[in-house]
């Protein structure tokens, strides 16, 4: 209850009161009228970036987290709001060394003199999550020791649980909540938030990356020291380097911008187009150059992307499709990206396509972003409603920051001159005949497993026959169509025969009266007059009951 005034009090505060009323949050949670117009008189000065930013700092470290990821998030998030969220800062101070001290002996189960030689009291860095401290083991190495701010973890799950239920509710009463999804955009945040509170998942994350680069020795990936390491603690090799954005300490040590630029970029796109598992916060204080080795160091792998075989060859595609000015190949691309809608007007995405493609024709490589293309690409699968995959939107967010690192080092480099060649290998590949010949055998052990299975199939199936509980359901798209069609030809048809006969008849009968030179009496009854009005009215009958259907 409190939480929710204190997110009720940030939304007012910074000119979103009108959220809380539409969301019902006032009257389920019974909030004072004063919280819903303590609004802060500088707010006219502001724009909507600014305050969406400052709400999230008010409330903490949950939730600049999800304004960071929703930084990301270029199908969802108008760009000027993406700019703003990318300025979101922790303001937080760092944790009494007592409060860490009993942390770290908690998690690794010991005095802290007795499993550190040395353990600096003041932390190297201090973020909303966690922070980190410089140390020795033991054994003489140095270390860097990453340690979770207490009770974050509590708190992180509250607030998440808290959002979850706001963006239920927004669905239910806000179109445009249900149009974005949100649910499902806050499932996506939390998974990822959830997963950088763990620290074992981002050792295994530097482990994965190791491994990518065990035969390149100009990439380093520090190693992690799993006996001093637990979900809330995490212990690494402490990397003597330069940061990229040092410009003093490079320029000392005489570093090669152009091939740091050059390296990191290969780096990152080997990771994207070649293990489809890759750094996805690769701003410029997480990268280290390596001077006497000749190296780069890659540092903080709490965020990571994930591509299958078919999201490389689609990025790939589009990459090559923009360099070929290709709209076929690009819209082609963009349908199997994403989920597309069976109601989306096909000229229309192409024209739009054909724009965007525009806007890059006859561009020197050197002056096209590549994350930024990739950005608007996204803007316009949203627009047309095409779902696409979080992972694959990282992907701009991904290379526009990595785009801003390189231009720090060498303003001149262009990474879609690095992207390109992966891409046409990665084409390549998916027709090259040991690829086909892999995919048919992975089809072979597959149908094997089938036909394994099949006796048990058939014998659940025959059980099932023999108690008659096989249900049967046809569906023919078309087929109601057709048989309203059918249902008005033969209500035509009834219609046509009912008239001929009712002619007929009654001309039969008049004219039959009319040669016997008898009257229509019966019983002193004028019997023909009484029934053609009797047929007259069933006549009526019969057409008011056609017409009342609507299938006439």
């Amino acid at each position: 209850m409190a939480r929710y005034r204190d997110i009720a009090t940030a939304f007012t505060r910074n000119g979103f009161g009108y959220f809380v009323t539409e969301l019902g949050l006032d009257r389920v949670f019974s909030l004072p009228r004063r919280l819903l117009v303590n609004r802060d008189q500088n707010l006219e000065d502001k724009t909507v970036g600014e305050r969406i930013r400052q709400f999230l700092e008010d409330l903490g470290p949950t939730f600049i987290k999800v304004g960071q990821l929703a930084s990301t998030r270029p199908d969802l998030i108008p760009k000027d709001i993406r700019m703003e969220l990318t300025k979101l800062q922790d303001h937080i101070s760092p944790v009494p060394f007592e409060q860490v001290r009993k942390i770290v002996e908690d998690e690794l189960e010991g005095k802290m003199e007795e499993l550190f030689y040395s353990f600096e009291q003041s932390p190297l860095g201090v973020a909303s999550i966690g922070q980190v401290h410089e140390a020795v083991l033991p054994t003489g190495e140095k270390v860097a020791v990453k340690v979770q701010r207490p009770n974050v973890g509590k708190q992180v799950h509250i607030d998440l649980e808290i959002l979850h239920e706001m963006a239920e509710r927004a669905e239910k009463r806000l179109d445009w909540a249900k149009r974005y999804q949100v649910v499902d955009v806050v499932e996506e945040f939390k998974k990822a938030i959830t997963s950088e509170l763990d620290y074992e998942h981002e050792g295994r994350n530097a482990d994965l990356m190791a491994k990518q680069f065990e035969d390149d020795p100009q990439v380093y990936i520090p190693e992690i020291y799993w006996d001093y390491t637990t979900k809330k603690v995490l212990t690494m090799e402490y990397v003597e380097g330069i940061k990229l954005n040092d410009q003093e300490g490079l320029a000392q040590a005489q570093c090669d911008h152009k091939w740091l630029a050059e390296k990191l970029v290969q780096a990152i796109f080997y990771q994207m187009f070649e293990d489809g598992y890759f750094h996805a916060d690769p701003h410029i204080g997480n990268f280290f150059a390596l001077p006497g080795e000749n190296g780069i160091a890659f540092m903080d792998f709490g965020l990571v992307g994930r591509l299958s075989k078919d999201m490389q060859r689609n990025l790939a595609s589009i990459v090559i499709a923009m360099t070929s000015q290709d709209t076929k190949k690009m819209t082609r691309a963009m349908k199997r990206m994403g989920v597309v809608p069976v109601d989306i007007d096909e000229h229309e995405w192409e024209g739009d396509v054909d724009q965007f493609l525009i806007k890059y024709y006859d561009v020197p490589f050197s002056e096209i972003s590549l994350g930024q293309a990739i950005t608007d690409m996204f803007q316009i699968a949203h627009k047309h409603q095409i779902e696409v995959p979080s992972d694959f939107t990282l992907i701009g967010k991904t290379m526009l920051t990595l785009e801003g690192v390189v231009a720090q080092l060498d303003p001149d480099f262009s990474i879609i001159t690095v992207a390109e060649p992966f891409g046409r290998k990665l084409i390549r590949d998916k027709y090259h005949p040991k690829r086909f010949a892999k995919e048919i055998y992975d089809q072979v052990d597959e149908y094997a497993d089938v036909i394994e299975e099949m006796p048990e199939i058939v014998r659940e199936l025959t059980a099932l026959a023999k108690e008659r509980k096989i249900p049967v359901e046809l569906r023919i798209p078309a087929l109601n169509y057709i048989l309203s069609k059918m249902d008005r030809v033969s209500n035509l048809l009834s219609f046509s025969i009912i008239l001929l006969a009712f002619s007929l008849i009654m001309t039969g009968i008049i004219i039959g009266s009319a040669i016997a030179g008898q009257g229509s009496v019966l019983w002193d009854i004028p019997a023909l007059e009484i029934g053609f009005v009797v047929a007259v009215g069933m006549l009526a009958w019969m057409i008011y009951s056609i017409f009342r259907s609507g299938r006439f």
